[in-house]
């Protein structure tokens, strides 16, 4: 790889795959970071990698004009993920929440990638009404619904913060530091080249998410890449902690506990 010319392996998966063992680092939202610390404290935030605006879609042709026209209706969402999240926030910021809608889970499939494409599919034959997920598939939706496609988006109310996640342990080892530290200057030099001309990456991108390049190219203004731990990193884990542990059943943790998730160092 042009940036990283070190041999690494590209997995599929989050930080789950730190817990177990079978990667160093991992990307994942804010949302699962939340969740997977409670089993494995020694992860740690290093860099948010790109920042992901939402799209709700949804089918006019279901009486849907605006948030309050989902009350009732049939809403697909990966629970306990960003994309369920969002659906909650956007509900709240109309005096709403899910307790309102009738969630519909995520498809059984072979791939989580499959079952994106399964959402897509699912609003377009009228399977449900409405599905709150991840880019490409909002664009995907639309394509299919064509003018009966209505969107929700509200940029103010949530975006996915997608960070890179290390081992506090490996943090804290000189060697593995100073490796962990080349990756992470090499993943900026990429953001900032590929923010001048995606085009050159295309390929790149296609061959690891498997999705076409019209579908990468739609999703692109939808993301912001700031190249740094966002300014108000701790303060969304300290609001989203209260879903998360109210969907675990437990207790919320402390902002003093979750600043601990949270290392500046590796990008000073």
């Amino acid at each position: 790889h042009q940036f990283y010319p070190l041999e690494m392996e590209v997995l599929e998966g989050g930080i789950t795959n730190i817990t177990a063992d079978v990667a160093d680092l991992a990307t994942n939202a804010e949302t699962q970071l939340l969740r997977e610390s409670v089993r494995n404290p020694d992860l740690r935030i290093i860099m948010t990698v790109t920042e992901s605006f939402y799209r709700l879609v949804a089918r006019r042709s279901a009486g849907i004009e605006s948030l309050e026209d989902l009350r009732g209706k049939r809403v697909m969402t990966p629970a306990g993920t960003s994309a369920g999240y969002y659906l909650e926030a956007m509900l709240q910021s109309v005096g709403m929440s899910d307790q309102d809608v009738e969630l519909v889970p995520f498809p059984r499939a072979a791939s989580a990638r499959l079952g994106m494409d399964m959402m897509a599919e699912a609003i377009a034959n009228g399977e449900v009404d409405a599905i709150s997920i991840w880019e490409p598939t909002p664009h995907d939706a639309i394509q299919m619904l064509g003018d009966d496609a209505i969107v929700l988006q509200d940029r103010s109310v949530y975006r996915e913060v997608f960070n890179l996640h290390a081992r506090a342990t490996d943090l804290a080892d000189p060697a593995k530091r100073q490796s962990i530290v080349a990756f992470v200057r090499a993943v900026a030099q990429a953001t900032e080249a590929l923010q001048q001309d995606i085009e050159p990456f295309l390929p790149l991108i296609r061959q690891y998410s498997t999705f076409s390049d019209e579908q990468i190219i739609a999703a692109i203004p939808e993301m912001e890449f700031p190249i740094q731990i966002i300014p108000d990193m701790l303060d969304v884990l300290e609001i989203e902690e209260q879903w998360v542990a109210r969907n675990a059943n437990r207790e919320p943790r402390s902002r003093e506990e979750l600043a601990l998730f949270i290392d500046y160092s590796v990008l000073e």
